[in-house]
């Protein structure tokens, strides 16, 4: 196995002897730790159940890989309910202990992620889905701890270096979970290290849940403000008049209320072609997951063929707004020309605003509070996947202030907004840097790097 030497800092402890791993990438462990590949030391190495939908959540509770978070904590708010037979419950019944990994997920980052079923979980008598595979170790006393080592870099590069397919995708299975190879020290200290581990770590998800937090709430009150300029207007002694739209209420006198068809151009874009018809150009193009609240994501563009009447009709010019179709329906974006020539395919609208009716940012900002009071989701058929088409788009009531104070309202928001994305930008780092710190510390411990005292 060649795997890249992991980023591990080597703290050397006066009287703590050393031995070599035999393991390049892990190098020196302490005297007494043994090195083994994980499936000599499992009782248990199986996959899951779904079983048959229930109703009225009777049955029993299958967990899910999606009610795993990526730090492998769990999010349980709407367990799933299926109807097992008795074998089925016998063979995915979760014991306090058990680790269970994710093995296949829509999302590359979220393979291999791990959880560890603790006291609670356990008192849950729940079973466990086909998505994931369950670990149970030998010796109950290292379950905590190989969960630490599997959900840390340590286990998660092996995870992606055995489970590479030639197609540069991620197959997780229990014949390669069991290949990881383990560093691991007596019951006694492992115990330790485990104690020290959650104490530490509970305090470090503190402090990351308490910032996250401060961002959660400055984004709120920098929505509530955006809201209230695009519907209320900034002057709070203004007169008002009822707007004619209930989910609305009262606007400022002066204002006015227009279907956005009327200050601006609708064009839905081309549906996906594959094949060059024989006159064709090959363009990138712009899908509903390229479109975020405000902006664009660019991060993985496709391309598709267009004709010469196409590239006309479909190409995005800077200051349009990009409106998603379908997913989350009438999420907006401003196009500042992310890329030099870009178009778009039929799940996303391009609105080219009438600069004399219209300012194209403060339609943003009232699109985007449309978005957060879920108007768009209130005015789409929800048989299946929910639709915004065009003909809805173009009948949506917007609030239209005089183009002056629109101009106002955007000035306003911006000098807001700007201070509180400045207070965001400054979070942001110190909460990346305490996952950073968390998954340094745990590195450290389970690989002996560093001692742990009983004080």
């Amino acid at each position: 196995m060649n795997l890249k030497p992991y980023p591990i800092p080597f703290t050397d402890i006066t009287g703590q002897k050393y031995k070599d791993s035999g393991i390049e990438w892990l190098g020196e462990i302490p005297e007494g730790w043994e090195v083994e590949r994980l499936r000599y030391l499992l009782s248990r190495n199986d996959g899951g159940v779904w079983g048959n939908d229930t109703i009225n959540d009777e049955g029993d509770i299958v967990l899910r890989s999606t009610e795993v978070n990526i730090n492998g904590s769990w999010s349980i708010q709407e367990p799933a309910f299926r109807k097992l037979s008795a074998s089925e419950k016998r063979k995915a019944l979760l014991e306090f202990g058990d680790i269970l990994v994710t093995k296949s997920s829509g999302s590359k980052e979220h393979i291999g992620k791990s959880a560890y079923v603790d006291k609670e979980i356990a008192e849950l008598k729940a079973c466990f889905s086909n998505f994931m595979q369950r670990l149970r170790t030998t010796d109950k006393y290292f379950g905590k701890f190989f969960y630490y080592i599997l959900n840390n870099h340590i286990g998660r590069e092996q995870m992606n270096f055995l489970g590479q397919t030639t197609t540069g995708l991620i197959n997780l299975n229990g014949s390669v979970l069991g290949e990881i190879k383990i560093a691991y020290p007596s019951k006694e200290d492992a115990t330790k290290l485990i104690d020290f581990l959650d104490q530490k770590t509970t305090k470090i998800d503190e402090l990351i849940k308490k910032n996250e937090k401060l961002i959660e709430l400055l984004k709120e009150n920098r929505q509530a403000i955006i809201s209230h300029a695009v519907t209320k207007g900034l002057d709070p002694k203004a007169r008002m008049k009822d707007s004619g739209i209930d989910w609305i209420g009262d606007i400022l006198e002066g204002w006015g209320v227009k279907k956005l068809k009327y200050v601006a151009e609708i064009v839905l874009g081309k549906m996906l072609q594959n094949e060059d018809s024989g006159k064709d150009e090959l363009k990138p193009y712009m899908r509903a997951q390229n479109i975020q609240w405000e902006i664009v994501d660019i991060t993985d563009v496709k391309e598709m063929w267009f004709s010469d009447y196409e590239i006309k009709k479909y190409r995005v010019q800077k200051g349009d707004l990009l409106i998603s179709e379908g997913g989350e329906v009438g999420r907006t974006a401003l196009w500042n020309g992310e890329l030099e020539e870009c178009y778009i395919q039929n799940s996303v609208h391009k609105v080219t605003v009438d600069k004399k009716l219209a300012n194209n940012r403060y339609l943003l900002n009232l699109l985007k509070t449309y978005g957060k009071w879920g108007y768009f989701e209130s005015i789409v058929n929800r048989v299946s996947i929910g639709h915004l088409t065009r003909e809805k788009l173009k009948e949506i009531k917007i609030v239209c202030p005089p183009k002056n104070e629109q101009e106002q309202i955007v000035t306003y928001l911006d000098k807001k907004s700007s201070s509180m994305d400045e207070i965001i930008q400054k979070i942001q780092p110190q909460i990346e840097k305490l996952k950073e710190y968390r998954q340094a510390l745990i590195s450290n411990v389970v690989t002996g790097k560093v001692r742990v005292d009983e004080s």
